[in-house]
């Protein structure tokens, strides 16, 4: 399983433009194939920051996803909204064995 975390600082005036596009589309991305998981989290420190948290089966499935429509339709438009260039990486959950 793929960990995906994606870090975004808004414009003051953007924060509710970019809260509607996710209330739109958590739904859709969601229920897209290979989606396990999706939150969004607020910084604590400065409320126009937030994280996407989501689980993935595979790369594969996220790469599918960046190259869908959907994909092709929030991120402009979240993007638009940006105050700071977003931070993204992926992570695989590890089983530790005793």
């Amino acid at each position: 399983m793929l960990i995906r975390i994606v870090r975004m600082t808004f414009r003051e005036d953007s924060v509710q433009a970019f809260l509607n596009i996710f209330n739109n589309s958590r739904d859709k991305i969601r229920h897209f194939p290979g989606c396990r998981h999706l939150e969004l989290h607020r910084d604590a420190n400065d409320p126009n920051t937030f994280c996407t948290y989501s689980h993935w089966e595979s790369q594969d499935h996220l790469d599918r996803y960046r190259d869908s429509e959907l994909f092709g339709s929030v991120w402009p438009a979240t993007k638009a909204l940006f105050a700071e260039k977003p931070f993204a990486f992926s992570n695989h959950i590890e089983q530790v064995v005793e």
